[in-house]
């Protein structure tokens, strides 16, 4: 593979592989070093990248291993950035709309946060990234309905989750 057919392949997709790294790490420069390390790696390897029937799927595994990887060495809990804070005030809502709007994704946050790691992938790569159930099947090694029990078991999580931190149910 030559310069410009990486470049076409490759690089169109380090914006899902950020956010995915970010997901995992919850630090920016944790995540943006993850990118780099798995762009270098899939550049050492571009010879070898015409034998993979999607570079993407292998691009969105190397970043989930090496993440996961990060993780397991070095057991870090960085703090948050709050960038939807920053996304907030400049759509111009109120203080009170902002810390309210703030919260709701800080705990959201926390809640994905404490997902099983599969559960925590497929939520991400479906509700975020947007891909198709094939999509997801070709970079968890999943099949199909089992991605979608996955999915349906983590939204019913992260639901239940929040209600409850929110008491909303203490109502009904």
């Amino acid at each position: 593979m030559d310069l410009h057919a990486f470049k076409q392949k490759v690089l169109p997709v380090q914006g899902r592989l950020f956010r995915l790294a970010k997901l995992f790490l919850r630090n920016r420069e944790e995540a943006e070093d993850t990118l780099q390390e798995v762009l270098l790696k899939l550049w050492t390897k571009r010879q070898q990248l015409e034998t993979y029937q999607s570079v993407e799927a292998l691009a969105v595994q190397m970043t989930r291993n090496l993440c996961l990887d990060k993780l397991k060495s070095h057991a870090n809990r960085t703090t948050e950035y709050d960038a939807d804070l920053t996304a907030v005030q400049a759509a111009g809502v109120s203080p009170y709309q902002q810390a309210e709007l703030s919260d709701t994704a800080s705990v959201l946050r926390r809640i994905i946060g404490e997902l099983p790691e599969p559960q925590k992938l497929v939520l991400h790569l479906r509700d975020v990234e947007e891909y198709s159930f094939e999509e997801i099947e070709e970079v968890t090694g999943l099949t199909v309905n089992n991605i979608r029990v996955i999915l349906s078991r983590a939204r019913q999580r992260v639901r239940d989750s929040y209600l409850k931190t929110n008491d909303y149910e203490a109502g009904y």
